[in-house]
């Protein structure tokens, strides 16, 4: 029999309805774009950027932060931070005077009650192992975003790394929006979200403790889409932490929205993964990104210290 004769198949019929949700993530492409469109690239003339992803997360080669930053080179760094969002520091380990120090180039340190202290107040610890007080940060979330102000940023540096695993990711939130379908854009076009400290930090904290602080920590407003001050970028800003509804709007419709936003910080185009080294510093834009500590390091310990940098009120 040739190939022209060869029996055709069976007439299937017609296929059953088939479709993805509406609010489900979006596959294919994506648009990774690093800048905002009319962003002027200039080469930088005082260390090595080396790129760990296309959107977020850059090596910074060249530069010891043990020693104060020139205004030429607090200006370079700073650039680097508005294009790559989180930067990486091999092999510095700073004192914390020196990491209190060099985070201050960026403004006003915070302090936070909730976290362990460090080795002053501005410091808080993160000392894991089989025997701490377990929290959790292995969860995608913004720091601080309970606060009429949240961070500008974080200065984290590993004092002590696990044999294994204890990777932090971090998740471009401006690359999240830009790939967001039009009708969820507009959805959220002008939307404000209440952020509230208590579901974040009630897994871990006993009901006594969490009294204490809610009258210094009552839930705030924030658009769920806020405009960076260094860029003028839209920048998804809801956190499955911290945001806790979206105002004007059924509860049941928000859960949906809240969950479908929550989602787009798990998209692997928009991450960056970094292996720490006892010593890493890593610096990013907590106006930007969302981070995520891996706790895949069983009873191993892992010491980080972490400096934060007070920012303004998103708009």
């Amino acid at each position: 029999m040739s190939v022209a004769e060869a029996p055709r198949p069976a007439d299937p019929g017609p296929l059953r309805p088939a479709r993805i949700p509406a609010d489900g993530l979006y596959e294919g492409r994506r648009v990774l774009r690093r800048t905002p469109q009319g962003w002027q690239d200039r080469p930088y003339e005082l260390f090595e950027v080396v790129p760990r992803a296309a959107t977020i997360g850059a090596e910074i080669r060249g530069v010891d932060l043990a020693r104060p930053l020139s205004p030429a080179l607090r200006e370079e760094v700073d650039r680097a931070l508005l294009e790559w969002k989180v930067l990486f520091f091999r092999g510095q380990h700073l004192s914390g005077e020196r990491q209190r120090a060099f985070a201050r180039h960026w403004g006003e340190l915070e302090t936070n009650p909730l976290l362990e202290r460090g080795d002053s107040d501005e410091v808080a610890r993160f000392d894991k192992g089989a025997s701490s007080v377990p929290t959790f940060e292995n969860v995608w979330h913004a720091d601080v975003t309970f606060r009429e102000r949240p961070a500008l940023g974080a200065v984290l540096q590993l004092r002590e790394v696990p044999p294994f695993g204890g990777d932090t990711l971090w998740a471009d939130m401006a690359v999240a929006y830009d790939n967001l379908a039009d009708e969820v854009k507009e959805r959220v076009e002008g939307a404000v979200a209440e952020h509230d400290f208590l579901p974040g930090f009630r897994r871990f904290y006993g009901p006594e403790r969490l009294a204490r602080w809610q009258e210094a920590f009552p839930p705030v407003r924030h658009p769920v889409v806020r405009r960076h001050p260094g860029t003028g970028r839209r920048t998804l800003f809801v956190n499955a932490s911290f945001t806790t509804r979206i105002l004007g709007v059924e509860r049941a419709e928000s859960d949906r929205l809240l969950r479908l936003l929550f989602q787009q910080a798990h998209v692997p185009e928009y991450q960056v993964r970094f292996r720490w080294q006892a010593g890493d510093v890593a610096f990013w834009d907590n106006r930007a990104t969302q981070h995520y500590a891996v706790a895949d390091y069983g009873a191993a310990r892992r010491v980080a210290e972490r400096v934060a940098i007070a920012g303004d009120r998103p708009y």
